[in-house]
């Protein structure tokens, strides 16, 4: 079954939460590290979150926190990991960023995880580091030139 992507809203941060705590790699050091209010400052504010749907519950998520131009969270639950959810999260957040008026967006992963290889394979470009994780980037010239201007989910 197609995941269907939807806006996320206040009443998704509890689901949204769970699939962030769930995850296998870039894991939290600390689970108090990142709260509900972070979720939600981020939706009511300079930020948009989407969600992925399946089998009748929220399935992965992403933030997108505008005022920093940077992906703020982009998260599948591991068992449906590989089903198109991730990409279609990714893809919603970028076309958003860039109808928005982004020039260029920046996230940062773990090195040498699945996560890494995946923004690798969807047209980022490695930009050294941030905080001991990869940085990366991606500019509205990238994303275009990926074929992928018409999405703003």
């Amino acid at each position: 079954m197609r995941p269907r992507i939807r806006i996320a809203g206040e009443t998704d941060i509890g689901e949204m939460h769970r699939i962030r705590l769930a995850v296998r790699e870039n894991r939290l050091a600390a689970p108090s590290m990142v709260q509900p209010d972070d979720y939600r400052r981020l939706l009511a504010g300079n930020g948009r979150g989407w969600v992925a749907e399946a089998e009748g519950r929220i399935v992965g998520f992403a933030v997108a926190d505008a005022a920093r131009g940077n992906v703020w969270a982009l998260f599948v639950a591991p068992e449906f990991e590989g089903r198109g959810a991730g990409r279609m999260l990714h893809d919603a957040m970028m076309g958003w960023f860039f109808a928005s008026g982004a020039d260029s967006i920046w996230l940062s992963t773990d090195p040498g995880t699945r996560a890494e290889a995946f923004y690798r394979a969807a047209g980022w470009r490695p930009a050294g580091e941030y905080h001991g994780e990869a940085r990366y980037e991606m500019s509205r010239q990238d994303w275009l030139a990926g074929g992928r201007g018409g999405e703003s989910g």
